[in-house]
């Protein structure tokens, strides 16, 4: 008896433990989300229409999905690189162990640093009078905005969104990395492998679940950032976020409820990755143990 109400107990500090946690995400996840989707379908005044559904389809917010679409997938697949081989040499590059944690503590706080500090950064970095622009000019006479650049453009959204892709991607893939077992590496040069054919038959399979669930991942990161695009961009790169934060804003044509549908079509495509992302990382565990 004295066990069972001792179990009962604990049980009750569990829940009370992780109740904080329940009721933050009550509040500021699942009720608003409820709360887009219904609005999703009704009309300002409260009535039921698939009119919003059907407006998503109008060429200028599929111009604005496909903007998204576009940066999410360059800066995805560029950090994916870029962060790969970053992980590669800290885990299996013979890097000292000093380089391992300096780069993963760096990864830790760039993989948080957005919105208005990291627009402001890349201003003052590579704006027309930033840092980098102006010594590339006065050093070696290389006019950086002469070719055709400009940060406030796709290319300029998608380099700074690497900023914070690329971070990510190294803390996601290091512990995939170490998982590597050091036995499958001897057991294929034992049989002659080289170091291409190991990597092309064991150690990319095994790891290309974990690689493109990653990328998925830093996909739907990027596609639902907002406040580093509007701070960058203003309203000169038509992505979705700005043109749903306008929308609910009412700053468009007053109607909140097309925001809300604009909301709706993330939620779906962010929700998509995530469960992807989820699925291939399930995978690469079971491979991995």
């Amino acid at each position: 008896m004295k066990r069972t109400a001792l179990i009962d107990r604990r049980t009750v500090v569990d829940w009370l433990g992780i109740a904080p946690f329940m009721l933050f995400a009550l509040l500021f996840l699942i009720l608003p989300t409820l709360y887009l989707v219904t609005g999703a379908f009704l009309t300002p005044d409260g009535t039921f229409t698939f009119k919003n559904i059907a407006d998503l389809f109008s060429p200028s917010i599929l111009a604005a999905y496909w903007i998204s679409i576009k940066v999410s997938l360059a800066s995805s697949l560029g950090g994916a690189v870029i962060g790969f081989f970053l992980a590669w040499a800290i885990v299996m590059g013979g890097l000292p162990r000093v380089f391992r944690s300096g780069l993963l503590t760096f990864s830790g706080v760039a993989s948080n640093f957005a919105g208005v500090p990291l627009a402001f950064a890349f201003i003052a970095t590579l704006g027309r009078t930033g840092l980098v622009t102006v010594l590339l000019r006065d050093l070696i006479g290389f006019n950086l905005y002469s070719t055709g650049f400009n940060l406030l453009s796709f290319l300029g959204l998608t380099i700074t969104y690497m900023f914070f892709q690329i971070p990510l991607m190294v803390l996601i893939l290091t512990p995939a990395l170490d998982g590597m077992k050091r036995e499958w590496r001897e057991a294929s040069e034992i049989l002659g492998a080289s170091t291409w054919q190991y990597w092309r038959m064991i150690a990319l399979p095994i790891l290309w679940p974990s690689l493109l669930g990653t990328t998925l991942l830093l996909f739907a990161n990027a596609f639902g950032a907002v406040a580093t695009a509007y701070a960058l961009t203003g309203s000169s790169l038509n992505i979705v976020p700005i043109l749903l934060f306008a929308q609910i804003r009412g700053d468009v044509l007053h109607n909140p409820n097309l925001g809300y549908a604009l909301a709706l079509g993330m939620i779906v495509i962010t929700g998509l990755s995530n469960v992807l992302y989820i699925w291939l990382r399930s995978r690469a565990e079971r491979w991995q143990k």
